[in-house]
C-alpha cells in the first residue's frame, strides 16, 4: 500500500505545482508541460517490463529496489537546477514509479488467501484511490506556504520507511524461472504506447488533424498490432495476452477504463473549475476535494468486504450507477455553484468510485490462473495510465473546441447597432473597464458549460458500463478459484 500510494500520489501532486515551477525556473508554458508529459510517456514504456523483471530478480527485491530508486529520483527532482534537469530526473523517476503499482498488486495476490482478497484489495485500494484526491490538497499547501521542491523531497522519508518495512515484513519471493527477454515485444509495445500517449498529450497544441498527430496515431496502432502478433508467437511473451481469453478479465478491463476515465476527469476538471472560474487558490481548491477523499477512505475497505461476501457484480453495478448519478449532478454546474454543492456532488460520486473501482480490478485478476497474475496486473496498470491520460487529453480538447464555438455563438447574441443590448452599449461607452467584466462573465459561463457537458458524457459512460457489469460473477468465490 505504501509503494502504491507513493507512486500514485506523485502523479497528482505535481500537477498543482506546475505554475510555481514555471515561474521559479523561468520556463515557457509549452516547455514546463513536459514535467508531466515526460513522466507519463516514460511510464508507458516501463510498465510492460515489470513482469519480466520480477521473474528475473524476484518481486520482493524488485519492490525494494523500486522504492529506493523512487526516493532517490525524487530527491534529484527536488534538487533540479533548471527545467531540463527536472524533466530528465522526472523521466528517471518514472522508471520505479511505473514498476511499483504493478509489483505491489502482484505481491498482494501472492501473499493473500483467495477468500480474503477482497478485504486485502480494499486496504490496498486506499493507496491507489485516495492518493489522487490527497495530492491537490498537499501539493497546494506546499506550493502556497512552503516551496514546490518539497513535493519531491516528501517522497524521501516515505521511501526510506517503506523500504525498511518491506525488508522486515515481505516474504522473500525468489525467481523460479529465467525467461528470455522479449526484445521485439518490448520495442513494439513501448513505441506503441509512447506514440499514443504523446499524440493524446500534444493533440490540443499540435492540432488533432495535423500530420504529426495522425502519424503518431497510425504508427502507434500499427506497432501495437505488431506487438499482439509477436506475443502470440514467442515462447516467453513480455505480457501474456492469454489473459484476454478470460471473459471476466476482458470485461473488467473495459469497466476499468470507464471508471478511471470518470475518476480522473473529476480530479482534473473540478480543481480547474474552482480556480479558473471561481477564482480559488490552489490550496482552497484542493480542500474542496477533502470530503470526497474521506468518503473513499470509508468506502474502499467496505467495498472489499462486500466483494468477499457478495462477489463483484452488485458492488460494481451499484457503484457505477452512483458514479453516473454523481456525474449527472456535476453536469448541473454553473459559474455560481456553491462550494458546498460541489463537495456534496463529488462525495456522492466517490461513494460509487469506492464501491466499483477496487472490485473491478480484483474481479479481473482473480479470474486468472496464478501464472497469468503478473500479466494481468501489468495490463491493468497500462489501461489505468492510458485511460487517465486519454480522458484528460480528449476532454480538454473537446472543451477547448466547444468553448471557441460557444464564445462565437454567445457573442453574436449580444448584437450590435440597433439590435445591441443596453448593457452592451453601456459597457462599450465605458471602454475596457466596462467590457472586461462582461467578457469575464461570458467566458466563465462558457467554460463552466463545457465542463458540465463533459460530466454529462461521463454519466452516460458510467450508466452504460453498469449494464455491462451485470455479466460479472455474483456470489462468493468458489473453493479452488485462482488467486
Amino acid at each position: 500500500m505504501v509503494g502504491a500510494f507513493m507512486s500514485v500520489l506523485d502523479t497528482s501532486i505535481v500537477n498543482v505545482a506546475v505554475p510555481a515551477i514555471q515561474l521559479d525556473l523561468s520556463a515557457a508554458a509549452d516547455d514546463v508541460e513536459w514535467i508531466v508529459t515526460g513522466y507519463t510517456l516514460a511510464l508507458g514504456v516501463v510498465v510492460p517490463l515489470t513482469g519480466w523483471l520480477g521473474d528475473r530478480i524476484g518481486r520482493t527485491t524488485l519492490y525494494i529496489l523500486s522504492m529506493v530508486g523512487f526516493a532517490a529520483a525524487s530527491a534529484l527532482c527536488g534538487a533540479a537546477w533548471d527545467l531540463d534537469s527536472l524533466i530528465a530526473f522526472r523521466i528517471l523517476q518514472a522508471i520505479p514509479g511505473g514498476i511499483l503499482p504493478v509489483v505491489t498488486m502482484t505481491i498482494l495476490y501472492q501473499i493473500v488467501p483467495p477468500a480474503k482478497i477482497g478485504a486485502a484489495g480494499g486496504i490496498y485500494g486506499l493507496g491507489v484511490v485516495v492518493a489522487p484526491a490527497v495530492g491537490p490538497v498537499l501539493g497546494g499547501y506546499l506550493v502556497e506556504y512552503v516551496d514546490w521542491r518539497l513535493i519531491f523531497y516528501i517522497n524521501v522519508p516515505i521511501g526510506v520507511l517503506g523500504t525498511i518495512a518491506a525488508i522486515a515484513v515481505f516474504p522473500r519471493i525468489r525467481p523460479a524461472t529465467w525467461p528470455r527477454f522479449d526484445l521485439w515485444g518490448f520495442l513494439t509495445i513501448a513505441y506503441g504506447l509512447f506514440a499514443l500517449l504523446l499524440a493524446f498529450s500534444e493533440g490540443q497544441d499540435w492540432g488533432w488533424t495535423s500530420y504529426r498527430i495522425l502519424a503518431l496515431f497510425l504508427s502507434g496502432l500499427l506497432s501495437l498490432a505488431l506487438f499482439v502478433v509477436i506475443e502470440l508467437e514467442v515462447d516467453d511473451p513480455l505480457i501474456d495476452l492469454r489473459v484476454f481469453a478470460s471473459g471476466a478479465y476482458t470485461l473488467s478491463i473495459v469497466l476499468l477504463g470507464v471508471a478511471v476515465t470518470g475518476l480522473f476527469t473529476t480530479l482534473f476538471f473540478i480543481p480547474q473549475f474552482l480556480q479558473v472560474v471561481q477564482g480559488l487558490q490552489a490550496l482552497d481548491a484542493g480542500l474542496v476535494l477533502v470530503p470526497s477523499a474521506l468518503v473513499l477512505v470509508v468506502m474502499v475497505p467496505l467495498a472489499g468486504r462486500l466483494y468477499d461476501r457478495f462477489g463483484p457484480r452488485w458492488p460494481v453495478v451499484s457503484g457505477l450507477l452512483v458514479m453516473a448519478y454523481g456525474s449527472y449532478l456535476l453536469a448541473h454546474l454553473t459559474a455560481n455553484t456553491p462550494r458546498a454543492d460541489v463537495e456534496l456532488w463529488t462525495s456522492i460520486r466517490n461513494v460509487g468510485t469506492g464501491l466499483a473501482l477496487i472490485a473491478i480490478i480484483t474481479a479481473g485478476v482473480s479470474a486468472l490462473r496464478p501464472t497469468l497474475t503478473v500479466s494481468g496486473s501489468a495490463m491493468n496498470n497500462v489501461v489505468q495510465r492510458v485511460a487517465s491520460s486519454v480522458a484528460v487529453a480528449v476532454f480538454s480538447g473537446l472543451n477547448t473546441s466547444a468553448s471557441a464555438q460557444l464564445l462565437v455563438d454567445r457573442g453574436s447574441l449580444y448584437g450590435h447597432g440597433p439590435a445591441e443590448l443596453p448593457e452592451i452599449r453601456t459597457a462599450t461607452e465605458q471602454g475596457a473597464s466596462g467590457l472586461l467584466p462582461l467578457y469575464r462573465q461570458l467566458t466563465a459561463g462558457i467554460t463552466t458549460e463545457t465542463y458540465a457537458n463533459g460530466f454529462f458524457v461521463v454519466a452516460l459512460l458510467c450508466a452504460a458500463a453498469a449494464v455491462l457489469a451485470l455479466f460479472l460473477r455474483s456470489g462468493r468465490a468458489r473453493a479452488g478459484t485462482a488467486p
